[in-house]
């Protein structure tokens, strides 16, 4: 008897995941058609590969979705632990296609690096040129980061009703980020549904009020996509530094990154006129309060060192930075690097803090260091007091104490796979110091770049065995390492 068959008898139903994985690929298919019509518009030869790859694709998916037939849509935990590491990786496999064939072509494991980077909404790039790259290949940056910011299983769910009676919260649990999932609506499918309605509609009017400012229409579709995703890709070899003279993008940037770090489900109920739940949400008010801090302390640095050049250098540059940083969109102020060491220490503490549970951000996430707080405070408690009773209360409920335990552990777990990824990457070659950031900056899926990937370097200078390592990085990051890490326990694959 086949593995594949023991695994569909006993395990997981494998028929069902390679029907929904169909699908998914159909609906990648659809997004390749976007790329390559820009290509037609602008008159550019990428549209070949764009329309190849969006054929292939679309025929894989119809005979994964059609040919296969399942004797049961009953889908339990294991299927969507399976389904969800599937589907990330398979997506990067189809998406970095184009990047083979277009008229600038990438090698293979630079294509994989830059579309699992795209997907995870990393940011990290190995393009050396980026404004070198056709029309297309630009859209194709943006719409990845876009499609893998809320979610691709969120989207699977919102445009498949089907998938609520077959194991869709299980997928749901799965990919959205957080401690625990809440749904916003009774049927997975509708919560789906709002969630990316949130995202379009922040989308649309991001787009806008970017087109009416220095931005074209084009360039305010890629910052977009990049800013609300928080993934931070740019059209420009530039950055955001191309319009750093200009503070109507960085305010509005700001502003839209801050709300892509916000937890979506609290954004829904302020949607529906509820404002009392932000006063009453401890994360939002750690988050708020954490960026305040930062602020601050990265005025003083700058201040402190002399590189104040007028009252936005020690305002809205460090503002947006900090948003940027703690969001893990990733875009930088053109003046970053000349702010010090004791900036870049606050840095790595924000990229490993990270936004809120819920939103599209990367980083542990703030709700989790909440909850470590609290806890480490009510230890303390307890040296002088030992036979008190104490509990963790967040937003004015008891959290339970498992609950707590498996934040501690997500947090170890954390820590010790950016060791891990360190000491690969210094294995092969890469300087220590660069080794550690780069696996830090890759599983907080921030993206920044330093030493020999920051400055106006690229991850291209990286070997490609170390280029793997991070791309296995960024989807265990992105998918908030137990999706990932249970796959590899035998008790997984025990009936």
């Amino acid at each position: 008897m086949s593995i594949l068959k023991i695994v569909s008898q006993h395990l997981v139903n494998m028929r069902m995941l390679v029907r929904i994985m169909g699908w998914l690929l159909i609906i990648e298919a659809v997004f390749l058609v976007f790329p390559a019509l820009t290509c037609v518009i602008y008159g550019e030869s990428d549209w070949l590969p764009f329309a190849a790859t969006s054929a292939l694709t679309l025929v894989c998916g119809l005979i994964m979705a059609l040919r296969s037939r399942p004797t049961s849509t009953h889908m339990g935990k294991r299927d969507g632990y399976l389904l969800t590491a599937m589907v990330w990786v398979v997506f990067s496999f189809f998406g970095l296609i184009p990047f083979l064939f277009c008229s600038r072509p990438l090698s293979y494991s630079d294509a994989f690096f830059e579309a699992m980077s795209g997907f995870t909404t990393t940011g990290a790039t190995v393009l050396d040129s980026v404004g070198d790259m056709s029309h297309g290949v630009h859209l194709w940056r943006a719409m990845m980061q876009w499609i893998g910011g809320m979610g691709i299983i969120l989207f699977t769910l919102a445009v498949i009703p089907m998938l609520n009676h077959s194991g869709g919260m299980q997928m749901f649990n799965a990919e959205v980020t957080g401690i625990t999932h809440d749904k916003i609506s009774p049927r997975i499918s509708q919560t789906a549904k709002s969630l990316w309605m949130i995202y379009l509609l922040l989308t649309v009017v991001l787009v806008l009020l970017l087109w009416a400012g220095p931005m074209n229409f084009f360039e305010s579709i890629c910052h977009a996509f990049g800013t609300i995703s928080t993934g931070g890709y740019s059209s420009s070899s530039n950055g955001i530094t191309a319009w750093h003279d200009s503070l109507y993008i960085k305010l509005v940037l700001t502003l839209f990154m801050f709300l892509g770090g916000v937890n979506f489900g609290l954004i829904f109920k302020c949607m529906k006129g509820n404002f009392k739940a932000l006063g009453s949400n401890d994360v939002f008010k750690t988050y708020v309060g954490v960026i305040t801090l930062m602020v601050v302390m990265f005025g003083i640095s700058i201040a402190w060192r002399g590189e104040v050049s007028g009252w936005q250098s020690v305002t809205v540059d460090p503002l947006f930075q900090v948003v940027s940083t703690i969001t893990s969109t990733g875009f930088t102020i053109d003046n970053f690097e000349a702010w010090g060491p004791f900036v870049l220490s606050l840095t790595f503490v924000m990229m490993f803090f990270g936004a809120c549970a819920g939103s599209t951000s990367g980083g542990a996430k703030i709700d989790r260091i909440l909850y470590l707080f609290k806890n480490a405070d009510n230890e303390l408690y307890r040296c002088i007091y030992p036979h008190s009773i104490m509990s963790v209360k967040v937003n004015g409920r008891v959290v339970n104490p498992e609950l707590v335990s498996k934040v501690i552990a997500f947090l170890c777990i954390y820590m010790l796979l950016v060791v891990a990824g360190g000491m690969a990457l210094s294995a092969c070659g890469v300087p220590i110091v660069d080794a550690f950031f780069s696996s830090f900056s890759c599983i907080s899926n921030t993206g920044l770049g330093a030493g020999i990937t920051g400055y106006g370097n690229s991850y291209d200078i990286l070997p490609d065995v170390a280029k793997w390592i991070l791309s296995l990085l960024m989807l265990t990051g992105r998918l908030e390492i137990f999706t990932i890490l249970v796959l590899l326990t035998p008790a997984f694959w025990r009936r």
